[in-house]
């Protein structure tokens, strides 16, 4: 074992003794895994692990915004391929403050920008390449977008991130680039000292690099000490493309982030973890203490973790070092990362974003949702909108706790995060009595994790009623923060059960709050036949609102307005009442209870599917058949054999249509068959073929949802075939769960 990890392994130290062993324990961010540890020792030392300073501020972050934004804003495309003329990114005016003043009022507390994406093109003034903002238009080459938001960022109170892509494409296509070019390992001095801008710092590192890594670390010191502070550093561990057999220096990296942002935390390295999705799904059991084969400290990259089951016993029993390694939840308001526009580019609802905040911060995690700035260089008006809607919820929410003056463990109820009431020996309940009966849904509890460590496995929350205890709610884990959400209940006396635990837990917080109830989000769908059904959203990840199953209830307590051109509903819109015929367009719909009127429900129907036929295919899996691309059901799906990249599916769409574009919504069980590049081609008789236009679809595997693609002319067809190219991921095997056409 090195002398860094035996300095860190005695970091943050709390000695405690098994009662049974006589073993005494350390607490530590890591620690190591030996050959005579037992399944019980190994759940002991689990409950040692505690987050390092830095991870633990960036848990109290909780809600963070990200800027994706640069050539792709401006392209619409949300991969660039690194040969965009800088001239591309034609900003005439940048509005940071508008940025930062939205965020603030969404509750956000950090920002995170995209000063370099994998196209290469930087959004700072680098002495390193012209690939940037200094040769486009903005500003005569003059602007800094960093530059200005972290001085925003310093006017509202803002914490800073900075994204920095290690893939590189502008490196990589370049013929003089230096990604994968070869170039020796030797001692280089960063910063590499450039004639006429010298650095206010004065720091200088060694480090044996090639040429690509000296590059990439030249820019880490730019970022690091003339925009920061710096409070995250942000790696994507995407490969567009590849080139020399690169390889990252990682722990190059480490050590200057370390030691010019001693307060920042890595994402995609040892601080900090992608959660397994971009499309704001979260764990019903997302633990933080994490089982590794190595020591994490020392590996030079890290794998993402998708699994269900990340942190439970039978997890840990398999490591051999047990490390903290925070979840981020990374998603969009938007359908994509960059922004395309205000008609086509979908976002979510207040009650989508609220719902993930609940659900990620209430789930031992943190949220990192992605507002991408328009090619008028702020945020777009629904998008401020939102974020000033979600913002007011939490203050409303979360603002009031309703235990404030309550009795019972003063150290639970003082909202304090040092203090803890310890539930040791056999204890293992805490029981709270308000003033007068209280209303809530919503009941929070935190672990005192920076000295306990995540314990709690399992725990209930019971109410006094009709004079005795009734459960009202029960989860797994805690953690940092765990938000329970449940019916209304009216009590004066509250009971904090713990049922499962590693070992005595710490509870540091217990607060309770009312989410007050509003119409509920809708969703609109379409049979085969064109009947169209509008019904309460179904919605995943295992939650239902308020924690109440409200079938039968929707028309009894709200009713639905909607239209079918295009425009809002209002409360005087057509009321809905059965299913009824809609042959194609724009459908939107909102619930409303008297006067208040939830989030509205839009969807984009292509024509009636009703007697379209499959007549060709290369290959499809048995119980994959290819009349599943237009059962509109998107639980159904086509699949070919695997074969390659190559794969293609023909349909008779019954007549001659005048089509303007497509859908393609690929399949959600798994990341095989994902059609990243394809062509469509049509034909009016079934015989003779036109390629019709070229299509790309990215970041399918990360997040799985429908993609459209508008042509460039209107075109007149019968017969349609798509033909795969790429498979996303370089899988061999192509999959459609629906294809829809509009006219």
């Amino acid at each position: 074992m090195n002398k860094l990890f035996q300095l860190l392994i005695i970091l943050f130290v709390i000695v405690s003794c098994d009662k049974k062993t006589g073993i005494l324990y350390t607490s530590a961010s890591t620690i190591e895994i030996s050959e005579t540890d037992t399944k019980d020792s190994i759940t002991l030392k689990a409950a040692h692990v505690v987050p390092t300073p830095n991870q633990y501020e960036a848990l109290k972050n909780e809600f963070t915004a990200f800027i994706h934004f640069g050539p792709n804003t401006f392209t619409r495309e949300e991969w660039g391929n690194g040969m965009e003329d800088p001239k591309v990114f034609n900003l005439q005016n940048l509005d940071t403050d508008q940025w930062c003043k939205s965020i603030v009022e969404a509750g956000m507390t950090m920002v995170i920008i995209t000063a370099k994406h994998h196209d290469g093109f930087v959004l700072w003034q680098s002495r390193y390449t012209e690939h940037g903002v200094m040769s486009s238009p903005f500003k005569d080459g003059k602007g800094d977008v960093v530059k200005e938001l972290s001085e925003s960022c310093k006017k509202y109170g803002l914490k800073l991130g900075v994204y920095l892509s290690p893939a590189d494409l502008y490196q990589i296509e370049n013929p003089k680039g230096l990604y994968g070019n070869l170039s020796t390992y030797s001692d280089r001095v960063i910063p590499r000292p450039v004639e006429g801008r010298p650095f206010e710092n004065k720091t200088t590192f060694t480090f044996n690099v090639d040429d690509y890594n000296e590059y990439f670390l030249n820019q880490l010191f730019e970022l690091l000490t003339e925009y920061g502070p710096i409070h995250e550093v942000w790696f994507d561990g995407a490969h567009p493309k590849r080139k020399g057999g690169q390889k990252y220096n990682y722990l190059a990296w480490k050590e200057l982030i370390s030691k010019l942002a001693p307060e920042a935390v890595v994402f995609g390295k040892q601080d900090v973890r992608w959660c397994g999705n971009e499309s704001g799904a979260t764990r019903d059991t997302e633990w933080n203490i994490i089982p590794y084969q190595t020591n994490p400290h020392e590996m030079n990259s890290f794998a993402d973790i998708t699994i269900e089951d990340v942190g439970s016993r039978e997890q840990l029993y398999k490591a051999k070092f047990l490390h903290y390694q925070q979840a981020e939840t990374d998603t969009s308001i938007r359908e994509g990362w960059f922004y395309r526009d205000d008609t086509d580019q979908k976002t979510r609802s207040t009650d989508d974003v609220y719902d993930i905040y609940e659900r990620s911060v209430g789930g031992n995690a943190t949220l990192l949702l992605n507002i991408p700035p328009n090619r008028e260089g702020i945020f777009s008006p629904v998008d401020v909108k939102i974020l000033k809607e979600v913002g007011e919820r939490i203050k409303e929410t979360y603002g009031t706790n309703l235990f404030k003056g309550a009795r019972g463990s003063v150290k639970v109820l003082d909202e304090d995060l040092t203090s803890f009431e310890l539930l040791d020996g056999d204890k293992n309940e805490i029981i709270i009595e308000t003033k007068e009966p209280i209303t809530t849904n919503r009941i929070t509890l935190q672990e005192a994790i920076t000295t306990h460590s995540e314990r709690i496995e399992k725990h209930a929350v019971d109410a006094w009623i009709n004079n005795e205890w009734q459960e009202i709610t029960t989860a797994t884990n805690v953690g940092y923060k765990r938000i329970l959400r449940f019916p209304e209940v009216t009590s004066g006396k509250f009971r904090v059960r713990i049922l499962e635990t590693r070992l005595s837990p710490a509870i540091s917080n217990i607060t309770a709050h009312y989410y007050k109830s509003r119409p509920p989000q809708l969703s609109i769908t379409r049979d085969v036949n064109g009947m169209l059904d509008i019904q309460q959203k179904k919605h995943e990840f295992n939650w239902k609102i308020h924690g109440e199953n409200p079938e039968n209830k929707l028309k009894a307590d709200y009713e639905i307005r909607y239209t079918i051109d295009g425009t809002n509903p209002t409360k005087v819109s057509k009321l809905y009442k059965e299913p009824f015929l809609v042959n194609s367009g724009e459908v939107k719909a909102v619930a409303i209870n008297k006067e208040q009127l939830g989030s509205i429900a839009a969807n984009t129907f292509g024509i009636i599917k009703k007697g379209w036929k499959s007549i060709g295919a290369d290959s499809s899996k048995e119980d994959h058949e290819k009349e599943a691309v237009f059962d509109a059901d998107p639980n159904t799906y086509w699949q070919s054999e695997a074969r390659g990249g190559s794969h293609y599916i023909t349909i008779d769409l019954g007549k001659e249509y005048t089509l303007k574009g497509f859908a393609y919504t690929p399949q959600g069980e798994h990341s095989e068959g994902m059609i990243e590049k394809g062509i469509i081609k049509g034909s009016k008789d079934g015989l003779t073929w036109n390629t019709i236009e070229a299509f790309g679809f990215g970041n399918l595997i990360n997040d799985p949802v429908t993609r459209r693609h508008y042509f460039k002319a209107p075109v007149s067809t019968r017969y349609i075939r798509i033909e795969s190219k790429v498979i996303a991921g370089g899988k061999k095997t192509a999959a459609i769960a629906e294809l829809d056409f509009f006219e």
